[in-house]
């Protein structure tokens, strides 16, 4: 194995932990994502659509059952 190929294989491996990190923090904290669109036509707006969602693990948001 070439040097550029061993360093382009630790680059790789690298991203991959670091974008699970980031995932299972994501779903640990939650994350609140809020959007807007505008359609128009000539400067007059025809349809807005708003979006707002949260994205976190299912035992964040549900309550506990009690025993």
């Amino acid at each position: 194995m070439t040097r550029e190929r061993a360093e382009a294989a630790g680059i790789i491996e690298s991203a991959d932990s670091s974008l699970l990190e980031i995932i299972d923090h994501v779903l640990n904290k939650g994350v609140m994502v809020h959007g807007e669109v505008f359609l128009g036509v000539a400067g007059v707006d025809l349809v807005y659509l708003r979006l707002s969602a949260m994205l976190c693990a299912a035992d964040r948001v549900l309550p506990r059952k009690r025993k």
